[in-house]
């Protein structure tokens, strides 16, 4: 029962990572214009990290042996993306706050998502 609710967790973080990422960068619905001064690296990095989540949790729900690879990749490609941020910001890049703390967010969710990943295969 624990592994359904975390698939239904990941499935949905990574569908909504990948509406509002690619929202942005295809502009749908308008979204584009109410994200203002958006890092199109970022951007993404998080779309891609959609699909590792849904790579993931497919991985998981056919008890793969692989399925943290996909985990490990976001988390290195966030890492990376967030570093890459602020060596942005230091060259006079803009940018909106909310960024800085949405990075942070979204690398700790993917870190628990892991962590719990590595519990359910250590079974």
């Amino acid at each position: 029962m624990k592994r359904i609710i975390f698939l239904f967790f990941l499935i949905t973080f990574g569908l909504l990572t990948l509406f509002m990422s690619s929202s942005v960068l295809f502009d749908w619905f308008g979204i584009r214009a109410k994200e203002g001064n958006f890092v199109p690296f970022i951007v993404w990095a998080n779309w891609l990290c959609g699909f590792l989540y849904l790579t993931s949790a497919y991985g998981i729900f056919k008890n793969k042996s692989w399925t943290k690879i996909p985990l490990i990749t976001a988390l290195v490609i966030l890492i990376s993306a967030y570093i890459a941020l602020f060596i942005y910001i230091d060259h006079g890049g803009l940018y909106e706050n909310k960024t800085l703390g949405a990075m942070a967010f979204r690398i700790v969710l993917t870190t628990v998502f892991l962590l719990i990943t590595t519990k359910i295969f250590k079974k």
